[in-house]
């Protein structure tokens, strides 16, 4: 613990807020609240605390806070916090998956949709359906029964769903406001709970349809009813008053929680959501917080009431919430609620063995992979590869692995612009040049580790550039490859030398993956590169052909060879003027005869 760690808390106050811990970039790693904040940080330095929090805190090198009225103000602004700041460490409050629903559009001519966002436009919004596949195959079987609008045509021009029968939009006459009206209070109906009735209905049409033989009718009729039933009726479990409810239990085991919700809908259950993520606070903050993020900002819809254990501040929840918050303690309620409690205990420990496998392979290695190599754990590590055939479209690539897994919103491509034939130390130097000239610019997050795909002539260049030139001190790696393009070894220091890793060890696989993935990205950048010269560099020595000429022409003749061949009236057809489709003709035959 440092000083200003030790100064800090032993000033802070006896009251609620929120503490925000940084690591040594100034960087927001973990963002908490608490009602009393003297006891809740100084819990972080001075008590006993499992490894998953024992790494959070070797990380943390300063921390501030924010004093607040009530605890509620605290929960509202830790959400708040946690969005703005995206911290690392606060897993579970960061995942913006949302459900689809239903949707009927408020137009002369109303479709169905199927829609991720709620908006205020009049629409009717059905869900959310926490089964995708569920919500398509409800959205089929509407589509089957019911004919609203399914295409953009105007009037008169019939679309291929007007011929099935589901389409009444683009008709010469269009179904009258009346009948759309009908057609839509059908569909809610059945979105309702009122499905039973249609599938009754569908029944005694299926049976009609068989005593007058048409056969094919009474299937498309049945598989109607299957539809309703395997859509509508997969869960058995009711609740007889039809309330809207969201069921929650939690489980928690060696610093990771795990959360159920059942989403009760017209008294029937639906559908669950499972999320399972380290914490690092009290177990029922933890839970508090997580159903506050669960409806504010991951825009789940509220029900009308929100079913959750004994022991939850139910008071808190209702406060910031605005919802009915209720502690069942007998009957069917409390029967789901321990249901959910159970499934969470369950899920919790089925995970237990892919989740510690997948940090063996990610946090453990990296936390390894900095032990052998002597410095701090490199959570962001930068690596560079460069790719050329024979000097020509040189590039380089960058991708970047954080806590031991691939970053993609951070690769970046580089063509390289300075530097004349296969010189891979000078390309090495110009993308690490323009790399953390940037970086230094726009003041981006610095990497914890960089490493180089060669030897020690790459790390050369690199490490002149950083060091003599930028005046960056970032440990620099090199990785060498044997004869069979296969990672051999790690290379670090100055003089380099070999880095002692077993092949078998999860640190040796991180670094070979990132290896592999430089060179795969560098490679495809590579490639994606030369096609597009050697399919357009005919063309670009042409007089008279620009961009938008050489795409119309590559678009319809497919290769140089069958703009070749091709006649002067054929390319003329195109739009081109005869003197430049002449031009175009003659110097591509002379080129020919040059080769």
């Amino acid at each position: 613990m440092n000083q200003t760690i030790k100064e800090k808390l032993a000033v802070l106050p006896a009251q609620p807020g929120c503490y925000l811990m940084k690591d040594k970039h100034g960087t927001i790693i973990y963002v908490g609240k608490s009602k009393l904040l003297k006891n809740r940080v100084r819990s972080y330095f001075t008590g006993a605390n499992d490894r998953k929090t024992q790494r959070l805190v070797q990380e943390i090198v300063d921390f501030e806070y924010i004093v607040t009225s009530t605890e509620i103000e605290a929960l509202i602004l830790e959400m708040n916090l946690i969005k703005k700041y995206d911290p690392k460490y606060n897993v579970m409050l960061k995942d913006d998956k949302s459900y689809p629903y239903l949707k009927i559009t408020a137009e002369r001519h109303p479709r169905l949709l199927i829609t991720r966002k709620v908006k205020k436009d009049r629409g009717k919004y059905f869900g959310p359906y926490p089964n995708v596949i569920a919500a398509r195959e409800t959205k089929k079987l509407l589509d089957r029964m019911y004919p609203l609008r399914k295409c953009n045509n105007p009037p008169g021009r019939v679309c291929l769903y007007y011929h099935l029968g589901q389409c009444l939009a683009c008709s010469e006459t269009p179904a009258s406001e009346e009948t759309y009206k009908n057609i839509v209070q059908n569909i809610t109906s059945f979105l309702n709970g009122g499905h039973k009735e249609i599938k009754n209905e569908l029944k005694q049409k299926m049976l009609d349809a068989s005593e007058r033989l048409d056969f094919e009718r009474a299937k498309e009729l049945r598989d109607q009813i299957q539809h309703i039933e395997s859509t509508m009726e997969q869960q058995k479990m009711t609740l007889n008053d039809q309330v809207n409810r969201d069921i929650f239990g939690y489980s928690y085991d060696k610093g990771w929680m795990c959360v159920q919700v059942f989403f009760v809908r017209q008294g029937k259950l639906i559908e669950r959501d499972v999320s399972i993520f380290p914490f690092f606070d009290e177990p029922k903050e933890t839970f508090i917080s997580f159903i506050g993020r669960f409806y504010l900002h991951q825009h789940h819809p509220k029900p009308k009431q929100a079913l959750v254990p004994v022991g939850v501040d139910t008071d808190l929840l209702e406060e910031l919430l605005e919802i009915n918050v209720h502690v069942p303690f007998r009957g069917r309620k409390k029967e789901l609620v321990k249901l959910a409690m159970e499934n969470a205990a369950i899920a919790l420990n089925e995970k237990f063995s892919l989740i510690e496998r997948d940090e063996e392979r990610t946090f453990k290695a990296v936390e390894r992979l900095g032990d052998k190599l002597n410095i701090e754990m490199p959570h962001r590590i930068e690596a560079f590869d460069n790719s050329n055939i024979q000097g020509t479209d040189p590039v380089s690539a960058m991708v970047v692995f954080v806590d031991g897994r691939p970053n993609k919103k951070d690769y970046r491509k580089y063509k390289i612009k300075d530097v004349q034939g296969p010189d891979d130390y000078e390309t090495m130097r110009e993308v690490i040049r323009r790399r953390y000239t940037r970086v230094l610019k726009e003041q981006l997050p610095l990497p914890d580790l960089i490493i180089v795909d060669g030897g020690k002539g790459q790390m050369s260049a690199a490490l002149d550039v950083l060091e003599n030139e930028l005046g960056l001190d970032i440990p620099l790696c090199g990785l060498a490859k044997d004869d069979k393009h296969k990672t051999s070894e790690l290379l670090y220091g100055f003089p380099p030398e070999m880095v002692p890793l077993s092949r078998k060890s999860q640190e040796f696989y991180l670094v070979q993956r990132i290896q592999d993935e430089v060179h795969r990205f560098a490679i495809t950048f590579h490639r994606q590169l030369r096609g597009k010269s050697l399919f357009r560099s005919e063309l670009d020595k042409i007089p008279g052909v620009g961009e938008k000429r050489r795409r119309l022409l590559l678009t319809h003749f497919k290769s140089i060879e069958e703009i070749r061949n091709a006649s002067l009236l054929n390319i003329t057809k195109l739009g081109i003027p005869q003197n430049v489709a002449q031009i175009i003709i003659d110097y591509l035959n002379s080129e020919k005869s040059k080769k």
